[in-house]
């Protein structure tokens, strides 16, 4: 690790002290969340990441590395591409993602709207499903966002989401990623989205699908709710 990362650090026996040493700087998570359904060159880093600068990207990637939380490797010709992955270690924080999203969406601060990358989009799909709602669906669904294309499936109660081939889905949803946002956690309908979402294959299960992301009740607004002092 770098010097300038040492200096950050907590010098604190606590192991939540320790992971925020190697993974509390800026970009380190988001970067780590990019990663989390298989490995990426720099570039569909950056494509899923726009605030960040190559420099601060290149930076975070090199700490991250030493860290061993990623490793990067190059592929066999004729790709001959420079790829980033996490280890085996660094996609077991993928409960810490899940724990931390279902903690964020109480804040009181938090503001709904704003973009989500493809594969934000699926790890929030990942974490906030109901799986008590499930019953007895035994449906797949693909889903289509730009080149990327995702598998789903409900079965036995459980959900399973990854990367896989939409095609043969009982349901394919495709276009923006944003879109469907608004559908499963803004209380927008299908309809609403037409123009940058589209659905084939069995309607009843895109609306049923809709209805299993139940957002948590956010936590009380202290500031605001308190009584001004004149």
């Amino acid at each position: 690790m770098s010097q300038q990362s040492r200096k950050r650090a907590y010098q604190d026996g606590c192991a939540v002290a320790h992971a925020l040493d190697i993974i509390g700087d800026r970009w380190a998570m988001p970067i780590m969340r990019e990663l989390m359904l298989g490995p990426k060159r720099f570039t569909d880093l950056r494509a899923g990441l726009p605030g960040i600068s190559a420099n601060v990207l290149t930076q975070r990637l090199e700490e991250l590395e030493a860290s061993s939380i990623l490793v990067r490797r190059r592929l066999p010709p004729p790709a001959a591409s420079q790829i980033y992955e996490l280890t085996d270690w660094g996609r077991e924080s993928e409960i810490l993602f899940q724990v931390l999203g279902r903690w964020a969406c109480r804040s009181p601060t938090m503001e709904p709207g704003k973009p989500m990358s493809q594969v934000s989009v699926i790890l929030s799909m990942r974490t906030m499903i109901d799986r008590s709602r499930i019953g007895d669906l035994d449906a797949t669904l693909g889903f289509r966002f730009g080149e990327e294309e995702f598998r789903a499936t409900l079965k036995d109660g459980d959900f399973l989401i990854d990367r896989g081939e939409a095609a043969g889905a009982d349901t394919i949803i495709t276009g923006d990623q944003n879109a469907l946002v608004a559908v499963l956690y803004g209380g927008a309908r299908y309809a609403d989205m037409a123009e940058t979402l589209t659905i084939e294959g069995d309607r009843a299960l895109a609306d049923r699908f809709a209805t299993l992301f139940p957002l948590p009740p956010k936590a009380p607004d202290m500031v605001n709710a308190q009584p001004s002092i004149s």
